[in-house]
């Protein structure tokens, strides 16, 4: 039963977010059959969304394995679902309460606060959940105050990052209705800062214009399946015909698996989208329930990706900007006595995309480009800065990705230190 509710049901975020449409739905008294339709279109969506990401990450494998052969790098690449299922091992009982305690304290501090968020993003609840346990165990603590202390830190996180984050959702989605709730929040406030800076909103990356000739790039999906043709067949020349046609095409030719590859991660972009809108148009309306009668006036926080279809332009500069700030980093890392982070691909993706519309709501195309290549630097830096708390735990080969795990790792790693 334990297993049942803890990784199979709270574990698994369509379920999860399935069940606050539920819920909400019921709480509106609608008929059955609305209830039966919103709940199962809800799961659905997010489902096309995790689809989504799975074909694109396919892809990025692959681009990821080229680069490496391509430029011989050795690193650590951060990859959140790697370090968690290492850390299960030692601390999964305590990542499964802290995770299920917290979801409640979010509730109560949504119910009592003037926080009105309930953070809906359960893979990242999970990873935080694990950090937590991880690095609070190197104090000593164990057991009930491990759990209490983590549990406690999780609903904070859980409330407060979505409020930093809501003055530029609402700029960037025209309205209040939903928040963004993704533990890359720290990489998102910093782009949307940067942005108001050095940029002018004015001047959006969805209004480039584009010359007649070339009126097929105002499609974002050919836009972007372009620019991965070119990325992909630039690292397929230099990591070499033999390479990829032995250990990665299965015999395909290999420019024609680069194109193939290319043309998979812009339709996995495609089904991303598409999982996104659904989502919006069925939890929005279900989440009135839960809003009204638990806690008033609450707001679903989602994942990043909520905000992609509002600035697809800004998603494409964001990636390649973020991922530049990555590449650029491998070179200054080492001089600064740390590690070497390899960017990984799935981060600079989803992080960088959505640092990307974050810019571009402040800063227009500059504040794209920009605050994008600044959350590329956090994602790159942090980690790095990461590596020694982890690692007094046994995990060095990887790390955590996105920017608000480093931050608050660190931030705990030192006040342990200080005070022990």
């Amino acid at each position: 039963m334990y297993d049942l509710i803890m990784k199979d049901i709270l574990g698994t975020p369509a379920i999860l977010v399935g069940l606050f449409a539920l819920f909400g739905l019921l709480l509106q008294k609608k008929g059955i059959a609305d209830v039966i339709s919103g709940t199962l279109k809800t799961i659905m969506g997010f489902i096309i969304l995790g689809a989504g990401a799975t074909v694109l990450i396919g892809s990025l494998n692959h681009f990821g394995s080229m680069f490496e052969k391509a430029f011989n790098i050795e690193g650590v690449i951060p990859n959140n679902e790697a370090i968690v299922a290492l850390a299960q091992n030692s601390f999964g009982a305590e990542t499964a309460m802290i995770m299920l305690i917290g979801m409640l304290v979010n509730i109560l501090l949504a119910r009592f606060t003037k926080f009105k968020y309930i953070f809906l993003t359960g893979h990242h609840t999970m990873f935080m959940a694990c950090l937590l346990a991880a690095v609070l165990s190197t104090s000593g603590l164990n057991g009930f105050a491990l759990v209490a202390i983590g549990s406690l830190i999780l609903g904070a996180l859980m409330v407060l990052l979505p409020a930093l984050l809501q003055p530029t959702v609402r700029e960037i989605t025209g309205s209040d209705d939903i928040a963004v709730g993704h533990f890359g929040s720290i990489g998102y406030f910093a782009a949307a800062k940067i942005g108001k800076l050095t940029g002018n909103k004015a001047k959006s990356t969805e209004e480039v214009k584009v010359p007649k000739s070339l009126g097929f790039l105002r499609d974002s999906s050919v836009a972007l399946a372009l620019t991965m043709t070119i990325m992909f067949f630039v690292v397929a020349l230099v990591a070499g015909k033999d390479f990829i046609e032995k250990d990665l095409s299965g015999g395909t030719n290999f420019l024609v698996f680069s194109l193939l590859q290319a043309i998979t991660f812009a339709a996995g972009v495609f089904i991303i989208l598409a999982g996104v809108r659904m989502l919006i148009a069925e939890i929005v309306p279900a989440f009135k329930g839960i809003a009204d009668k638990v806690v008033p006036n609450a707001k679903p926080a989602l994942d990043c990706p909520i905000v992609f279809p509002f600035a697809p332009n800004a998603v494409i500069i964001g990636f390649l900007s973020s991922f530049v700030a990555g590449l650029i980093s491998m070179f200054l890392l080492p001089v600064f006595g740390l590690a070497v982070i390899v960017p990984g691909l799935v981060p600079h993706f989803f992080t960088g995309a959505a640092a990307g519309v974050f810019g571009n709501a402040t800063g227009g195309r500059r504040g794209a480009v920009i605050g994008a290549f600044v959350n590329g630097l956090l994602i790159s830096f942090l980690p790095a800065l990461l590596l020694p708390v982890l690692g007094s735990l046994g995990f060095k080969g990887t790390t955590f990705g996105d920017s608000d795990f480093g931050v608050v790792g660190i931030l705990i790693g030192y006040i342990i230190k200080l005070f022990s």
